[in-house]
């Protein structure tokens, strides 16, 4: 496959600058783009197939609505004749991680909303937890992504990421919140936190993520989940005492109720 060559600006808010030789093009999530060339034009279509017919075209973007994706791709491809420039941008603050399918046996397993661009022809579905258990109590839902192809994918996920080969047999408890992607080759579960004093007050949630090698994982230092907390929690309210909008009944930090309502998502 001809990928486009690129590279990533930015420390904390990044962009992928792509380089698109004439004919090349990408496919992407609605609302990323930064920037592009005169040349580049873009087309949102309900798939990334030119022979399929409508049902399968409606199924497809249904399978992407579901796992946190939009009900549309947007291709973007290169119809001058000269190198034309394309760039998307992370939506918050956070890393941008390049991942070449084919070292993957072709696909990955990563969070909701973590799919930034890719090349053209890659698939991106639903990919259903195998475990029930892990469905209902982990941190990412009942479904997560599954990102297929043989080219390449960029993923975003927020603050620093951590990157860990899992050997045989090997086992790492993560926080739910805390996954960005991993092989599909992982074994996936969840495990209830043991302890009532440990559920209550520890502040870690309810479950761990236990994830189960061989393969390799990638670990978000903070999830948009958590970001977004914080930011309400200290939001200032309109009305009330000062003791319910900064003290123990509010929900900004130290305050008790606001310390309660984090403990199943482990913020």
């Amino acid at each position: 496959m001809n990928i486009p060559k690129h590279r990533i600006i930015g420390d904390d808010l990044q962009a992928a600058i792509f380089t698109l030789e004439p004919g090349q093009s990408l496919v992407s999530e609605p609302g990323s783009m930064m920037f592009m060339n005169e040349g580049i034009e873009l087309e949102t279509k309900l798939d990334d197939k030119e022979n399929s017919g409508l049902m399968d075209k409606l199924f497809t973007a249904g399978k992407r609505l579901i796992s946190g994706e939009s009900l549309f791709i947007t291709i973007f491809e290169n119809k001058s004749n000269k190198v034309c420039e394309l760039a998307f941008a992370a939506p918050y603050p956070g890393k941008i991680i390049p991942i070449n399918l084919t070292d993957f046996g072709g696909e990955i397993i990563c969070q909701r909303d973590s799919f930034l661009c890719a090349s053209r022809g890659t698939d991106i579905s639903i990919a259903f937890t195998k475990r029930i258990g892990a469905g209902f109590f982990g941190g990412e839902g009942f479904v997560m992504q599954s990102i297929k192809g043989n080219g390449q994918a960029f993923l975003h996920a927020g603050g620093t990421i951590h990157e860990i080969e899992l050997k045989t047999g090997e086992i790492l408890k993560v926080d739910t919140g805390c996954i960005v992607a991993f092989q599909p080759g992982i074994d996936y579960d969840i495990e209830v936190v043991k302890g009532v004093k440990n559920l209550l007050f520890g502040g870690e949630g309810f479950f761990f993520a236990v994830l189960k090698g061989p393969g390799k994982v990638y670990l978000q230092t903070l999830p948009f989940s958590r970001l977004a907390n914080r930011i309400i929690a200290s939001a200032p309210r309109s009305g009330g005492s000062a003791v319910e909008q900064g003290g123990l009944l509010s929900g900004g930090q130290g305050g008790l109720l606001g310390g309660l309502g984090g403990l199943i998502e482990g913020d």
